[in-house]
């Protein structure tokens, strides 16, 4: 994540189009903001539109509206999202739905940046930066030929990826923190912590969902748990459940091969750091999280030299 907030910065100033990619949930339309928020188009509306969301047939009339009498039921003319985000930003989301056929006009929209509405012949000069987002391998979508290749590099001038929230599970407790506070300013309700035992479930939950299934969760414990200490069981039946996913660790064999001696090393000191950062180096507390016994975990800090920062005492 560290590195996204670092490519927003350098990017957000500019006009180059960005295209964000992350499964569901995980905040796209919040780093589309951040893109735009931070640029000098800042001042002037982002205008987000999902292509998922609505009919190829009504998709086209969103994007660069519509004239009277176009079509049934085209009463009056309308203005499309394009000519809404003149001089500030469209956020095009699950740009992955869009049909080859709506693929051309958009790809001659951005390099004429001009259009002509449904039905109309009076052309429309713009000035939009675009970002785009989907949740699909839009390469492969290529590959298959459900996706324009020359649109694809188009749009993916600057590739923004944001991992799942289950490969940064180390974020949960901040951001279980973050939407209490927000739970508590918004709707006056909030709970008063998390027990380690409902917290480790929380943290080895699989989140298919992501963020926005992790805020949900919080909401929902708002309702049961206002101002008390979450415990295990006031934790959804699906986070309880027996066959709820664990942390996914699986990884494809590169085709060099690997010093797996190495990487599993590597891996363990990864895991033994991230225990002592969220226990805030509680040995007792971190050796539970990684399910060994503390003489162990102090081994393995001692082999490894590993000593708790000093910005922690």
């Amino acid at each position: 994540m560290l590195r996204v907030f670092k490519l927003i910065e350098k990017v957000a100033p500019t006009d180059t189009s960005v295209l964000v990619l992350g499964e569901s949930g995980t905040g796209k339309e919040l780093i589309a903001r951040a893109l735009h928020e931070k640029s000098d188009r800042a001042g002037r509306r982002m205008v987000p539109i999902n292509c998922g969301a609505i009919p190829e047939n009504l998709l086209e009339s969103e994007l660069f509206g519509h004239v009277k009498g176009a079509f049934t039921g085209a009463n009056a003319s309308r203005v499309g999202r394009f000519e809404m985000a003149d001089r500030g930003t469209i956020f095009l989301d699950e740009i992955g739905e869009m049909s080859l056929h709506l693929q051309v006009k958009l790809l001659r929209v951005l390099q004429e940046q001009s259009f002509e509405p449904v039905g109309g012949t009076r052309t429309v000069n713009v000035d939009v930066r675009v970002i785009a987002a989907t949740n699909k391998n839009l390469e492969k979508e290529v590959a298959e030929g459900r996706f324009r290749e020359d649109l694809y590099y188009r749009l993916n001038v600057v590739e923004l990826n944001l991992p799942a929230l289950r490969q940064r599970r180390s974020d949960i407790p901040r951001l279980l923190r973050f939407f209490n506070e927000r739970m508590a300013t918004k709707k006056k309700r909030s709970i008063a912590g998390i027990e380690d035992d409902a917290l480790a479930r929380l943290m080895n939950y699989g989140w298919p969902g992501n963020v926005r299934e992790l805020e949900n969760v919080v909401e929902r414990l708002t309702v049961f748990c206002m101002d008390e200490m979450v415990e295990l069981d006031d934790l959804p039946e699906k986070i309880l459940a027996r066959n709820a996913p664990r942390a996914d660790f699986s990884m494809n064999l590169p085709e060099e091969g690997l010093d797996l001696r190495a990487m599993l090393n590597s891996l363990e000191e990864r895991l033994i750091r991230q225990a002592l950062d969220r226990t805030k180096w509680n040995k007792n507390r971190a050796a539970s999280l990684l399910q060994m016994n503390r003489t162990t975990l102090v081994e393995k800090l001692k082999k490894r030299g590993m000593q708790k920062p000093e910005t922690e005492e």
